[in-house]
């Protein structure tokens, strides 16, 4: 009777010990390495959708180790690399403390912007847009009205990165609120690993009477809200 007390024991620590270690991995992965990602806006339309959630290397520009469940961090890894333009970049905003934001680099310390009528150039010379960037405004507004048409030219400081929506007239970014800086910088968004479409078509729950509608419908619903074509893309 003793010997199978013992057993149970050891089973238990076993398997306490296998649930903790699992999770301190799970956490030093999520810190310094890879952390998934959602989609909330449309300011990176069509490259990515809402809907999309993703995965980011943070390892790569020198992960922040941060204090798990907070947004304070100790320290910063060593970076394989910056940031360069065409990279769609992950980085705590720097005007909402806290909250997290996807835009692509166009720009490193050091380079001139500048926007004329929505046509971007970096050191002079035009850019290019995209792939999939897209503009859904005919309207081109002046500088003195609205940033988002006719912008600079500014130089980004060292260690500062400019960025912008692929979603060009509808991404509140860079040109709003300036160059991002190097401390904010989170990780390289690498690739698409689930995505749905919103529905907003109801049935509404209005209480208990409603709810076998409510779940049915979801349900129903849920296969063709599921983007297969996106899972697994690669983000570029």
């Amino acid at each position: 009777m003793a010997d199978n007390k013992s057993g149970i024991k050891s089973n238990l620590r076993e398997y306490v010990s296998a649930i903790l270690t699992a999770v301190a991995l799970a956490l030093v992965i999520r810190t310094g390495v890879v952390q998934a990602f959602y989609i909330p806006s449309g300011s990176m339309e069509d490259t990515l959708l809402v809907g999309d959630y993703l995965l980011a290397n943070k390892f790569v520009y020198g992960a922040p180790v941060e204090i798990p469940f907070t947004t304070r961090h100790l320290f910063r890894l060593p970076a394989l690399s910056e940031p360069q333009p065409g990279d769609i970049v992950i980085f705590r905003s720097p005007v909402e403390p806290g909250k997290d934001l996807i835009k692509r680099c166009v720009a490193v310390g050091g380079q001139e912007v500048e926007i004329v009528d929505k046509v971007l150039y970096v050191d002079g010379e035009r850019m290019g847009d995209p792939p999939q960037a897209k503009y859904t405004d005919p309207r081109t507004y002046t500088g003195q009205m609205n940033p988002r048409d006719n912008f600079g030219p500014y130089v980004v400081p060292d260690d500062h990165f400019f960025m912008m929506g692929d979603n060009r007239d509808n991404s509140a970014d860079s040109r709003y609120w300036r160059s991002v800086h190097r401390e904010l910088i989170r990780g390289k968004a690498m690739s698409i690993y689930w995505s749905w479409a919103s529905d907003n078509r109801g049935p509404y729950y209005t209480g208990p009477a409603s709810l076998p509608a409510v779940v049915g419908t979801y349900l129903w619903r849920l296969p063709g809200r599921v983007r297969f074509g996106r899972l697994g893309n690669v983000i570029l």
